[in-house]
């Protein structure tokens, strides 16, 4: 018979196994956060996330997590996320998450529209927030866009942004007109963001224009 004196002493050392295993499980989990530029250079380009979208949905296990938010003309707002979802670990459950994921998607695509500018600054903030907060021990933020950022007059940008521990891929990123006429300009912009990133504490820097290769995006380098 157990001495209910110490009773209060098993159930905390129970509760602590059972923080632990929580802890285990999440450090040993994959979050993604899709970041889709939705502005007036972009928003036709817009749609070839969706293929990725969907490779991730099939890759991404039970335990992982995804969310999808808009890039526009200030992104640093929680209500920028389309569609978010952690994968439950019965199959039934999982895939049907999935299903509702990719219906959120499908009206997304059909629906979106072109902004004035893009903040890719604080669309990443907010996705740095969002991984962190999940408490994934890998994490991920991928940027379909042309990563030219442009800010109205009154939106600060300008300083230093953390994404410890975060691998940062961009993919598709279209030449502008102008990059056309100088491509020293696509190759700086390139550049700088992989010099911004990566003294934000990232710990890769990727580029993937092959939507051909899906597989490349998780590829280490």
């Amino acid at each position: 018979m157990i001495n209910r004196a110490i009773l209060p002493a098993i159930l905390i050392a129970g509760l602590a196994v059972a923080a632990a295993g929580c802890v285990d499980s999440r450090s040993q989990a994959h979050t993604v956060y899709v970041l889709v530029d939705t502005s007036g250079t972009y928003a036709s380009e817009a749609w070839k996330a969706q293929p990725v979208i969907n490779y991730l949905l099939g890759t991404l296990q039970a335990g992982d997590s995804l969310a999808v938010a808009r890039l526009k003309s200030r992104s640093f707002s929680e209500k920028d996320i389309v569609a978010r979802v952690t994968f439950e670990s019965r199959p039934t459950q999982a895939n049907a998450q999935k299903r509702a994921f990719r219906d959120q998607m499908d009206s997304f695509f059909q629906t979106v529209q072109g902004s004035a500018y893009t903040d890719i600054t604080g669309g990443l903030i907010q996705g740095a927030e969002f991984l962190n907060e999940t408490g994934a021990g890998k994490k991920t933020i991928l940027i379909f866009s042309d990563m030219q950022e442009e800010l109205d007059k009154v939106t600060v940008r300008k300083f230093p942004i953390s994404l410890k521990d975060i691998r940062v891929i961009a993919i598709n990123v279209t030449k502008l007109n102008t990059d056309n006429i100088d491509p020293r300009r696509y190759i700086g912009r390139l550049e700088a963001w992989q010099k911004r990133v990566q003294a934000a504490g990232a710990y890769e820097w990727k580029v993937i224009n092959d939507l051909e290769r899906l597989d490349a995006i998780f590829t280490k380098s």
